[in-house]
């Protein structure tokens, strides 16, 4: 999302204008190596533009000066953003997301603009590696029963995100693939822990 004095309305037009002004547009991100972080860095990646990266201690003064006009552009989850969306404060260009939401139906995905582009942030329940087979499976039956409940998935939708319920095997290979991917986003971009 960016900030309403960012003259593009869409990605295409936002990738021009980024293009048109290399390191005049800033990002933020909740903190070096945070997920809105990442996004950036891989939307930088597969755009070809040139952005500065500004990192907060936190999503909360990251939104601030999104708010304030002193960053352009913020890679923050739906949640944490949608109301601010729905009040016209910020101008949703895309989701990060491969699917549109429920919520903002009206707003596409980056992937529309950006072919294979796409980040997620998920969470997920997790026990330790000594577990019980049968104790993960009944956690994971239990945990997927909540999530299909149709007040829940109203709940989680109503905050513009979507349930995914996974089976443990199917869960790892998702941490498996993202931690892969990420990876490669963070050896690209050099990012350093603080």
């Amino acid at each position: 999302m960016v900030h309403p004095s960012v003259p593009a309305r869409s990605v295409p037009e936002f990738i021009a204008y980024a293009k048109a002004n290399p390191r005049k547009v800033n990002m933020a991100s909740s903190g070096a190596g945070a997920a809105s972080h990442l996004a950036g860095e891989l939307f930088k990646m597969m755009a070809g533009i040139d952005m500065v990266h500004v990192p907060y201690r936190g999503g909360g003064p990251a939104m601030n000066d999104l708010l304030g006009g002193q960053v352009q552009v913020y890679f923050a989850s739906t949640p944490a953003s949608i109301e601010y969306i729905k009040a016209g404060r910020l101008r949703a260009l895309a989701l990060t997301t491969a699917t549109r939401s429920e919520a903002l139906p009206d707003i596409p995905t980056v992937a529309e603009f950006v072919p294979g582009y796409e980040a997620s942030y998920w969470a997920g329940i997790g026990a330790p590696k000594a577990t019980p087979a049968e104790i993960v499976n009944k956690l994971n039956k239990e945990i997927n029963a909540a999530l299909a409940d149709p007040n829940m998935k109203a709940r989680v939708a109503d905050l513009g995100g979507d349930v995914l319920a996974l089976s443990p095997t199917d869960f790892g290979q998702l941490i498996a693939d993202d931690t892969e991917k990420w990876g490669k986003v963070i050896k690209t971009a050099n990012i350093k822990p603080e």
